[in-house]
């Protein structure tokens, strides 16, 4: 048997992951679907002879903002990548903290509203391996850049680095991970393309 790189690294709960919390809606039930349509101000109120003084008419809010597009934010990039499994250990990255959500920068920040599909958008991350001389470093990169460029609109650009310090070869691992022609032929090899499929597995 293999042996692993780190036989022990610290594993986090489920619980202990950052996750998104949203304020429950109002319930959206049937009786609802109608609204509009019930509480539309008829057309005989319309009529040049009536004014509008005379009635009010309810106005509602039929919630059609909670379906208005958001843009991407940091917590979606971790909810795509945190989940990839690590190609040693039984669990996630995020649960060995490989996948840290304050080590994901985008570019322009999301709090600029949704960006123009002719727009780049940069999303970088940084990895954190468990140990400082991890041989499997340049594969866990190549997982999370490939999840990312599938999932993420043909727009997004995708720069995944080891985090400084993280790694004794770390520049030796971002210039691998950099280099597209590399990753490319990288990504042509039967048994690493293997590997790769085994940790998105995973990923819903």
């Amino acid at each position: 048997m293999a042996t692993l790189d780190n036989a022990n690294p610290t594993i986090l709960s489920a619980s202990q992951l950052p996750t998104r919390h949203k304020k429950a809606l109002p319930r959206q039930g049937p009786e609802s679907r109608y609204d509009d349509i019930v509480f539309s101000k008829p057309s005989y109120l319309l009529s040049p002879f009536s004014s509008s003084n005379t009635v009010a008419w309810p106005e509602t809010d039929n919630g059609s903002d909670d379906f208005a597009a958001e843009a991407i934010d940091e917590q979606e990039i971790y909810d795509l990548i945190s989940t990839i499994s690590d190609p040693e250990h039984p669990v996630s990255l995020g649960q060995l903290s490989v996948i840290n959500l304050s080590d994901i920068h985008i570019t322009p920040p999301p709090s600029l509203g949704v960006p123009s599909p002719n727009s780049i958008v940069r999303v970088g991350v940084e990895i954190t391996p468990t140990i400082t001389h991890c041989s499997l470093a340049t594969v866990i990169g190549l997982g999370v850049r490939v999840r990312l460029e599938q999932a993420l609109p043909p727009n997004y650009r995708v720069d995944v680095t080891c985090k400084e310090n993280s790694h004794n070869q770390d520049d030796q691992v971002n210039k691998q991970l950099g280099d597209k022609e590399r990753v490319a032929a990288a990504l042509e090899n039967d048994t690493l393309k293997g590997v790769l499929d085994k940790m998105l597995e995973t990923c819903a």
